[in-house]
């Protein structure tokens, strides 16, 4: 029999007494405690790839980020990945696919190998936070537009970038959605972090402060939470809704991850 223990009072929630996840019945379960906790903790499950990409596939369609590529590593080591540059940018608060039509619905993440000082993973619920907005700071958000960009994430991790860089950047067009996202289920939560350029029709210093505000609030203790890795542990949140960041490591320790990304079902509103 499955327990459920929360990790914190705003988000998350700790899985135990598992056997397998190849019950249907369990993974139903699972998937409705994703939806209103927004992160699954699974501690020593050891899955190998085939495993972690059979139980991804009870989750729903897997995204390829490559031909024939389901399962992607996560490492800053350019012989393990080579993204890992690309990955550097992951150490900013941000949701995954805030450029596509429609954003990926969840991310499994297995830790294989991990780091010995930091390497963290810390996530910030963007429905509680919106939740616990003042009525008067609600009212002010409603209509705005947001527009997210590549090139405003990856400005972050290089400031001063050649002319060749930002024209790759800027391959990838930017894409529009409202800055709270009220969903098919009625609930909202906010569209913010790296990929966040600036607030449609505003002028650009006052824009910078609103989104900047908005991610400190919803980046507070209280709407957190920080996981500490160890070999054999599986966690999958809710990307629509879950702010989330790497803490900072060395780049030549060996930790690894492998990454699986589930296909969404919901358009940007």
């Amino acid at each position: 029999m499955i327990q459920t223990t929360a990790l914190t009072p705003s988000l998350g929630v700790e899985v135990t007494g598992l056997d397998s996840l190849d019950d249907d019945r369990v993974v139903a379960q699972l998937l409705e405690a994703l939806k209103w906790r927004g992160v699954l903790l699974i501690r020593g499950l050891n899955l190998d790839d085939d495993a972690q990409l059979a139980f991804s596939r009870k989750l729903g369609k897997v995204v390829m980020p490559a031909p024939g590529q389901e399962i992607f590593t996560v490492s800053l080591d350019p012989a393990k990945t080579p993204s890992a540059e690309y990955l550097k940018g992951t150490f900013h608060w941000h949701i995954d696919d805030t450029t596509n039509d429609v954003p990926a619905k969840a991310t499994t993440l297995s830790a294989r190998h991990v780091a010995m000082v930091g390497g963290g993973t810390e996530f910030a619920s963007t429905y509680a936070a919106y939740e616990n907005l003042p009525e008067h700071e609600k009212k002010r958000y409603e209509g705005l537009r947001v527009v997210h960009s590549f090139e405003a994430a990856q400005r972050l991790v290089h400031p001063d970038p050649s002319e060749e860089l930002v024209a790759r950047w800027r391959a990838l067009p930017p894409h529009e959605s409202s800055l709270v996202w009220e969903r098919n289920d009625g609930r909202r939560s906010l569209v913010i972090g790296a990929t966040a350029d600036h607030i449609v029709g505003m002028r650009p210093e006052e824009s910078r402060e609103l989104l900047d505000e908005l991610l400190a609030w919803t980046t507070q203790e209280r709407f957190c939470y920080t996981h500490d890795w160890a070999v054999g542990d599986l966690v999958v949140w809710d990307n629509t809704g879950m702010l989330h960041r790497a803490l900072p490591y060395d780049p030549a320790s060996e930790r690894l991850m492998r990454r699986t990304t589930i296909v969404g079902d919901e358009a940007w509103s």
